[in-house]
């Protein structure tokens, strides 16, 4: 396999190759660690390199982006210094006066963005219920929505929005629609192939996999003059990942498959156990054929229903914080996405505002085994 013959592979063998890249001079299968910061003009003061400072011109982004550009079907992608900045580059992308559609249950970080300094800036902003397609379009104004931001499976309850029924309601009404995919990855849905026009993943979560690294991606549909309004936003403010964050995160690209399956059916076994559990008030995991959006996520989801889950403990919010306190396997910490498997108390980490319940806890199920994880919730519980 090679980059250019890549395509006539699985995603799964284009991951784990990085498309099959060799570097000409050495042979070496692993990209070398470019640290420039600057390159040669020629002497008629031309960059023929094709590269002239590292804002926007870094090589150490070449195979990572290209990778994702090949994962997720899209025309271009590029790497951001977080997942937040990736996110408010495609808001600031617009104008102020425009209008944008977001969802109620989303990542909270950018809801706040939303809520503060987009609003402030001049964006109209509405926060609405996307799983619902009624709700969804009533909300997205023909000649007035620019954007459409939605989140699928949404943090931190999981709720499932139709991605190809929310393009339609945005192209309808002439505005963009823009996934927050991190939960799902390219493993289980490619946005752009179901109508989307760009694709945001916090790379920091599954896409690295290791809590090693801060990135963001956003992938395009079409290489337009909207996208290239974002491409100027990350080189004007300096919105870029480092040259040793590419390398890390395209490492961690190449088990991105291995590790995402493993996840999901660690998740699926853990929500599936808990799930009528009498210490358990709910178990919110879009695996379950009870759960809202199961039959949409089925349909948009392929090969697993992601490694996230949480669970309602009865006895409410102190009860809770408990069974978190008395974890032993399971770590307290924010992320998700990591080999590791984290727990968090999500409604006190949020603050005033959150749509999480306070009974709530939020697993982010790793790549330990699943019987091990089962039985430190267990005696966590029983322990109460």
């Amino acid at each position: 396999m090679d980059a250019h013959g890549s395509q006539n592979f699985k995603p799964a063998s284009a991951a784990a190759q990085a498309l099959g890249w060799v570097d000409d001079q050495t042979r070496a299968l692993s990209p070398p660690l470019h640290t420039a910061t600057t390159y040669l003009r020629d002497p008629d003061n031309q960059y023929r390199s094709g590269r002239a400072y590292i804002r926007a011109d870094n090589p150490a982004y070449d195979q990572a982006e290209a990778l994702l550009t090949h994962l997720e079907h899209g025309a271009g992608a590029m790497l951001f210094s977080s997942g937040m900045a990736a996110a408010t580059s495609v808001f600031m992308a617009l104008k102020p006066g425009d209008h944008v559609v977001a969802p109620k249950v989303m990542y909270w970080g950018l809801r706040n963005w939303l809520q503060s300094f987009a609003t402030s800036w001049g964006l109209k902003v509405d926060l609405v219920d996307t799983t619902d397609s009624a709700t969804l379009a009533r909300a997205t104004q023909p000649g007035k929505t620019k954007l459409v931001w939605i989140e699928t499976p949404a943090n931190p309850t999981w709720v499932i929005t139709d991605i190809a029924t929310a393009a339609t309601i945005a192209h309808q009404a002439g505005a963009r629609l823009a996934v927050d995919s991190t939960v799902a990855t390219p493993v289980l849905t490619q946005p752009i192939a179901l109508g989307a026009d760009l694709v945001m993943h916090a790379a920091t979560k599954y896409l690295n996999g290791h809590s090693d690294v801060l990135a963001g991606a956003l992938i395009a549909a079409r290489d337009d003059e909207f996208w290239q309004r974002v491409k100027a936003i990350r080189h004007d403010m300096g919105a870029v990942a480092g040259s040793f964050e590419a390398w890390l995160l395209l490492r961690g690209m190449r088990t991105l498959f291995v590790r995402v399956r493993a996840a999901c059916d660690g998740a699926e076994r853990i929500a599936g156990h808990f799930e009528g559990h009498p210490a358990i008030a709910a178990v919110l995991f879009p695996g379950l054929p009870a759960a809202q959006g199961h039959a949409i996520a089925a349909r948009q989801m392929s090969g697993g229903f992601g490694g996230m889950l949480s669970l309602r403990v009865r006895g409410g919010e102190a009860a809770a914080i408990a069974v978190a306190a008395r974890v032993r396997l399971w770590k307290r910490a924010t992320s998700l996405g990591g080999v590791e498997s984290l727990i968090e108390h999500r409604a006190s980490v949020e603050g005033a505002g959150s749509p999480a319940p306070v009974d709530m806890l939020r697993l982010s199920v790793g790549l330990e085994d699943p019987g091990d994880l089962i039985a430190d919730l267990e005696q966590a519980l029983a322990a109460g």
